[in-house]
């Protein structure tokens, strides 16, 4: 009679990721990194030697694999770049092939939400994400302190979005100051700064953003942890689109969007059958023509410092500033490019061309709890607060970043943190806005929650 056996994890990860969890030989260095090593039950080297050992039902029945935030330190780190947050991504959807309930049910129930609204409108749905969280968390109340500010500001769009990709792409004609632009749906809503100020800086700089009808929402952290195909066929819909357009560069200014850009292109370049799947679901075969570009890329690569520098008029002289790029921007390097990943320049290069003086500090990529700001608040604050007074401890007058969800960290929740003395978060393009002469109103800076009021002011009188 034939024996049959179980295929085990380790195995099923090798053959639908091309991971191999035996190479890792416990260096532990994932878990030294990592943000979230004490809010984990098992620790990451210890997912890995669970599966080494067979031990699926343990792994399976974790909070560390709904828990994980996917900022890849840990395959930054890895002498053998195992993809652990990829890795966790898969267990997640195992256990739930399985029928095993999650240990962390409002992060199932978070990422279930989002891509029902995403699925319905075509983009996120912020408002209503944030009610049903609210409501089904039985936290009818929670975050009122932010969300109410948030309003009469202006930062929250009420009402959703309705939209689905053309079936039809008409060529768009081609200018050399022309490049493709992809908001994202957090720069229609919650951080429309970040788009003003974008838009108001590349107007000065010469550039025509051309923002194409039809795009939709990337898929953000719920995709890739609930289904890989889903998770590349929402960015390559609008990949097509920028490419049926006739652009071959395409400029995300959210590090979110940015990365789930760039991932959905490497995985259907390195995988025939994926790709075959999507060119069928998304009705385009994708030619891979475009290069997707994060802001500070099209500030060295096609503005140019020295044509930053030539636009300054009020030059922010003694201005100490920390520049805080967070996870995706420059993590994993095997999407990015980036050379140096856990110590990127770009923005400091930016922020000595406008005059201010950037400063060292020990947080510049390190995680602010994104993905779980609305699941594990908690987590998110006690990430935030280390990078703000690590700000405040190196002397820093202002935090700059270029991640819409970074800036609502560590904007939007200073409140809740109680800090003696708050500190003003900009994105990039409002300071280079200020250092440009624009008006506070045209960089929307009066939708930031910490006021910035005083910085303008001292900008003024430099």
């Amino acid at each position: 009679m034939p024996v049959e056996t179980k295929e085990m994890l380790a195995q099923a990860i090798t053959r639908e990721l091309g991971e191999n969890v035996y190479l890792c030989y416990q260096c532990v260095k994932c878990t030294s990194g990592c943000p979230l090593a004490d809010e984990f039950d098992l620790t990451p080297n210890q997912v890995l030697r669970a599966l080494q050992l067979g031990e699926d039902d343990r792994v399976l029945n974790s909070k560390t694999i709904w828990l994980c935030a996917s900022c890849h330190t840990c395959v930054t780190r890895c002498p053998h770049s195992i993809d652990l947050p990829r890795i966790n991504d898969f267990l997640a959807m195992e256990a739930k092939r399985r029928g095993i309930k999650s240990k962390v049910p409002e992060v199932a129930l978070f990422r279930q939400v989002f891509l029902r609204y995403a699925r319905w409108f075509g983009r996120a749905y912020e408002p209503g994400l944030i009610a049903e969280m609210n409501l089904r968390t039985r936290q009818p109340f929670k975050d009122m302190d932010m969300a109410v500010p948030m309003i009469f500001k202006r930062k929250i769009k009420l009402l959703p979005a309705f939209v689905r990709p053309p079936r039809s792409v008409r060529p768009v004609p081609q200018k050399a100051n022309t490049i493709a632009y992809y908001p994202g749906c957090s720069l229609h809503s919650l951080s429309s700064e970040l788009d003003h100020s974008t838009r108001a800086v590349f107007k000065e700089l010469g550039i025509e953003l051309h923002e194409p009808d039809g795009w939709i929402c990337c898929g953000s952290s719920p995709a890739h942890s609930t289904d890989h195909f889903l998770a590349t066929t929402m960015p390559m819909h609008t990949l097509a689109l920028v490419e049926q357009s006739g652009f071959r560069e395409v400029l995300a200014p959210c590090a979110a969007c940015y990365s789930r850009l760039k991932a959905a292109q490497h995985d259907v370049a390195h995988d025939a059958e994926l790709k075959k799947r999507v060119d069928a679901h998304i009705g385009y075969a994708y030619q891979d023509r475009v290069a997707v570009k994060s802001l500070l890329d099209v500030f060295e690569e096609r503005v140019g410092l020295d044509a930053i520098a030539q636009r300054v008029k009020k030059p922010l002289r003694d201005l100490k500033v920390v520049a805080y790029y967070g996870c995706l921007l420059t993590r994993p390097p095997k999407l990015t490019g980036a050379n140096h990943p856990e110590n990127p320049m770009q923005m400091e290069r930016v922020v000595e061309k406008l005059g201010a003086k950037p400063l060292d500090w020990s947080f510049k990529t390190d995680c602010c709890g994104g993905s779980l700001s609305l699941t594990r608040t908690e987590i998110a604050l006690n990430l935030t607060r280390r990078i703000l007074d690590n700000a405040r401890a190196v002397g820093a007058d202002v935090v700059v970043t270029v991640c819409p969800l970074c800036h609502v960290n560590l904007d939007a929740r200073q409140a809740a943190l109680k800090l003696d003395k708050p500190i003003p978060i900009l994105y990039i393009t409002q300071l280079m806005g200020l250092a440009f002469g624009l008006q506070p109103h045209a960089l929307a800076l009066e939708k930031n929650m910490v006021d910035t009021r005083p910085l303008v002011q001292q900008v003024a009188n430099a």
